[in-house]
């Protein structure tokens, strides 16, 4: 008999429930998908008979992920979100050859000891097809190895590190953002072209995220990185605040600060600027650019003049007002998340993956195997999605398994992140 509990909110808001049998927890499942296994059978004749793994029958295809629902950077569960919310429209409309798409989504609380807790429940108990979509640099890691060794496909993963796209060393696994390591050269080469007798200074996070950024853009930078960097600072991010560490930067006289953290750390570090008035051309990573998430906490008039990468379309811009692929995604955020501000970056960058996993499913066919899976996932050309610039397209292969190259400068503007030039290469 199974009792269920009350039920309990997660750090980005989203209502969970854990459902016990005989006392032990089984699974934590996003509201949306928590059903989809039995209500979600209808048409059953569509999908034909084919050659299966774990996680697939008839009518189904489960997958599993892990999201920071709680903990330091709460607020990038809502990848896991609107992923959810997305695969329930293609369900909706019928599945993928007439598969519905179960998600299980289980809070990780950015704690990669508690990553490797709930993949191996996804994995051993579970028994899901791929890890997809899964959050974080040191999550990710911390799982690398166990799931290369048990050969469960995890991929369209939000991380860059370099590690997670090393086609030889992990044949399992594959990012869905360009390395960090090769948007650290975007930044290091755009400041050598630019300010080329700059002082700078570096706060990172001290971890893989951090480290490859830096080490990327030491790269860009060339033969004068050591007379530019004047300070380099790291900082944990289970650290409450980088205040002081922003004052110790400020006393270095630096006149460009790149500031690899989290989205909460970002926000510290953009308002204490302003108050401190420290004249700064400030480099944001793609992962705290968010509007809604980061600038907007931090003020929006703190914000502008930022400096930023990005490879996806900004909701706030006038020029996608008209877009195809724009009124569809905000047709969507309507329909099936019509409580969540449709202009966060995360929901647009989380909404492009879950595109990219149907068009593997899609090319799966009937073979839904954990080999076919990462065949088709390392073998995407040409792929143009809705919500991506133009001219950014998803490519893979064997040895490739990053699937964006490219990346567009952006300054932001006050109100909205306007491209600087054309696209440029995220290759080292």
């Amino acid at each position: 008999m199974c009792r269920r509990p009350p039920p309990v909110w997660d750090g980005a808001g989203i209502e969970q429930e854990a459902i016990e049998t005989r006392g032990s927890v089984v699974r934590n499942i996003l509201f949306v998908c928590g059903t989809l296994s039995l209500a979600c059978l209808t048409n059953p004749a569509l999908a034909q008979k084919g050659n299966y793994g774990p996680g697939v029958t008839d009518t189904e295809i489960k997958i599993g992920q892990t999201m920071p629902y709680s903990g330091p950077v709460s607020s990038v569960g809502a990848f896991g979100v609107v992923e959810a919310a997305y695969f329930q429209k293609v369900n909706a409309e019928g599945g993928v050859n007439g598969r519905k798409i179960n998600l299980i989504s289980l809070d990780d609380a950015y704690s990669p000891p508690k990553t490797v807790e709930q993949t191996r429940r996804l994995v051993e108990s579970d028994e899901v097809l791929a890890i997809v979509g899964s959050v974080g640099t040191p999550t990710n890691l911390a799982v690398q190895k166990y799931l290369n060794s048990k050969k469960v496909p995890a991929i369209m993963l939000l991380t860059g590190a370099d590690r997670i796209s090393d086609a030889q060393n992990y044949p399992w696994s594959m990012a869905f953002l360009p390395t960090n390591t090769a948007k650290g050269i975007v930044f290091g080469n755009f400041i050598a072209r630019e300010k080329p007798i700059a002082k700078i200074a570096i706060l990172f996070q001290n971890d893989d995220f951090g480290r490859d950024y830096v080490k990327g853009f030491k790269t860009g930078l060339g033969e004068k990185a050591g007379s530019m960097i004047v300070k380099e600072v790291g900082y944990e991010v289970t650290e409450p605040t980088i205040e002081s560490q922003i004052i110790a930067l400020k006393a270095t006289g630096a006149d460009v600060f790149l500031d690899v953290t989290s989205p909460k750390a970002s926000a510290q570090a953009i308002k204490r600027i302003a108050e401190i008035k420290w004249d700064v051309t400030h480099l944001l990573t793609d992962s705290s650019s968010s509007i809604a998430s980061v600038l907007e906490p931090a003020g929006l008039e703190n914000s502008k003049g930022i400096l930023s990468v990005g490879f996806q379309k900004d909701t706030t811009d006038p020029a996608w007002r008209d877009d195809p692929g724009m009124t569809d995604y905000l047709t969507f955020m309507k329909q099936y998340l019509p409580d969540r501000n449709a202009n966060e970056s995360f929901y647009v960058v989380g909404y492009s993956i879950a595109q990219a996993f149907v068009h593997v499913l899609k090319s799966c066919e009937n073979d839904l195997t954990r080999e076919n899976l990462m065949k088709q996932a390392t073998s995407i050309s040409e792929l143009q999605l809705p919500l991506l610039f133009p001219g950014i397209k998803l490519n893979t292969s064997a040895t490739q398994h990053a699937p964006i190259h490219q990346e567009q400068m952006l300054r932001f503007d006050g109100s909205r992140w306007v491209p600087l030039g054309g696209l440029v290469s995220a290759e080292k």
